[in-house]
């Protein structure tokens, strides 16, 4: 079955990178980074999404987020689906942060129980058949709305780009590259939207 081990960004200063993910979100080395800043402009079309048990582990991450330079693209409120915050770290990758609860049961927490990998495709149907056919597991499908894989420890899922933009706060239009290199066991190659992927570096306990 094929997992998503970690997510690696382009960076231009890796250390302060390296010392921001740590203190905001404190993941490990699910997130990892590079040197090296290729061209983009606007919306890399991508996002990460961190979902958590209840609100106040979503403001305790959206805190210490901001705190390191992160800007707020929507600020954590409540909405139909929960509670959920959406910001742009200061390496530019957009980070949404969310919980299907609306309040508070449990101690005060920083624990995420999920990342997910939210894609935005030009055309959800074909990406999903690309995807199907290197073998991830389909989880959840709607039509070419939205598609999940089971690719855990980190999950992926499409979107339109369009409908991508709108759900994270920010316009559909950008060019150049997503400086993002999807670390997983399913080969080196890259999907109908250019999203590469690469063999990941895991620990040998993790295979």
């Amino acid at each position: 079955m094929t997992a998503i081990h970690h997510l690696t960004f382009d960076v231009a200063d890796t250390a302060a990178a390296d010392a921001y993910y740590a203190a905001a979100f404190g993941v490990g080395d699910r997130i990892r980074v590079r040197g090296g800043q290729p061209p983009t402009t606007g919306f890399r079309g991508f996002a990460v999404s961190l979902v958590v048990a209840q609100p106040s582990t979503v403001d305790s991450l959206m805190g210490t987020a901001l705190a390191g330079g992160a800007t707020a693209l929507k600020p954590a409120a409540k909405g139909f689906w929960g509670y959920a915050g959406v910001l742009r770290d200061p390496y530019g990758v957009i980070w949404k942060i969310a919980t299907s609860a609306k309040k508070d049961t449990g101690p005060a927490s920083r624990r995420v129980d999920d990342i997910v990998l939210l894609l935005g495709a030009s055309d959800v149907g074909a990406t999903k058949k690309y995807y199907l056919g290197r073998g991830l597991p389909l989880t959840k499908s709607f039509g070419s709305k939205y598609v999940e894989f089971g690719t855990a420890p980190i999950k992926l899922a499409l979107y339109t780009r369009r409908a991508a933009a709108k759900d994270l706060g920010v316009d559909a239009g950008g060019t150049g590259s997503h400086r993002l290199t999807i670390g997983a066991d399913a080969g080196t190659f890259a999907d109908p939207d250019a999203f590469a992927w690469a063999p990941a570096l895991v620990p040998a306990h993790e295979h």
